[in-house]
């Protein structure tokens, strides 16, 4: 007798983290992404919680994907881009929701990449995907070792083409990420994986 499937997706979601230089590297990913991707996508680009984003409305101009500004509760849908808003942190719940969480004055890196990607990693087992853009942090090492822990998969932009290495870099540095790939090559490597899946 089969095992039931224990997550609540049945398709793979896809969590592209970033920071600095991430404008650039969040439009080399998302443009070759096909409308009709079989996958999820949030973004969670660290942000001043003082400023307005308008991360979504750029990205929107610049992908076949619906993109559409988090709100929580918000239901996870294939070819569509959540992103994440300023001063909050987003989560994954147990329903295939978006949560949101208020920052408060201090840090963690806002949005969290740990909390998305250890809620992503419990709520979607091996359909998880972190994908580590550029960044001068280190956030993002606990949540990518809990994607590992549950099957996922961890992709990581690689230096040479990488404004700012230190994201990436932590990432590597656990020896959990699957590939490390040149930006021009992430969005054909998660639309090879994607439909795999």
């Amino acid at each position: 007798m089969a095992t039931p499937d224990p997550y609540a997706l049945r398709f793979p979601v896809i969590a592209l983290v970033t920071s600095a230089g991430g404008l650039d590297a969040l439009t080399q990913v998302l443009a070759p992404l096909s409308a009709d991707l079989p996958a999820a996508v949030i973004v969670a680009q660290h942000l001043s919680p003082d400023r307005t984003s308008r991360l979504t409305g750029i990205l929107r101009n610049r992908t076949a994907l619906r993109v559409r500004h988090a709100v929580d509760g918000h239901e996870l849908v294939p070819g569509t881009v959540l992103v994440a808003p300023a001063a909050r942190h987003l989560l994954v719940t147990s329903e295939a929701r978006i949560g949101l969480l208020d920052t408060g004055a201090l840090p963690p890196a806002r949005p969290s990449a740990d909390l998305l990607l250890a809620t992503l990693a419990v709520t979607c087992g091996p359909r998880a995907m972190a994908v580590v853009l550029t960044d001068g942090g280190t956030d993002g090492q606990a949540g990518i070792r809990a994607i590992s822990h549950c099957g996922g998969t961890v992709f990581a932009q690689s230096e040479v083409t990488s404004e700012h290495f230190g994201m990436p870099g932590a990432a590597i540095a656990t020896g959990l990420v699957h590939d490390v790939l040149a930006l021009p090559d992430i969005a054909d490597a998660i639309q090879a994986h994607v439909r795999r899946r």
